[in-house]
């Protein structure tokens, strides 16, 4: 799969991304909480957004392109080589989105191009 910006992505989330989001989600909810977004998140399919409007719903600030995994992930994509798509959990109780697995992708990405189609899954 691959949007007008020549990012290409995979078909469907890597599996060692559900982990990581697993263990990013248990910093911020309880266990019983963790356990039900990560299932929702196998469950629904994919979605797509502008990375601009995920960053301005996750209230993140962007990494630059000195970072380390931001870079490695620029690579990817001058490469061509597919990405996994981003894990996002909407937090109504505080009136965002909070990215479970992705935020170097999606950092990488908005370099690129802030207006580009971002992959991803949503709960």
């Amino acid at each position: 799969m691959e949007n007008k910006t020549g990012i290409k992505w995979l078909a469907d989330v890597e599996e060692h991304d559900y982990p990581a989001a697993a263990s990013y989600l248990n910093l911020i909810y309880d266990d019983a909480t963790t356990a039900r977004l990560v299932s929702q998140l196998r469950a629904t399919g994919l979605s797509q957004f502008k990375a601009k409007d995920i960053f301005r719903a996750s209230q993140l600030s962007l990494l630059g392109v000195s970072n380390s995994h931001v870079e490695k992930d620029r690579k990817k994509i001058k490469n061509q080589t597919p990405l996994s798509p981003l894990l996002l959990c909407r937090d109504t109780a505080n009136g965002k989105v909070v990215i479970a697995d992705g935020y170097h992708r999606l950092c990488a990405i908005y370099s690129v191009d802030e207006d580009a189609l971002i992959h991803c899954k949503i709960a």
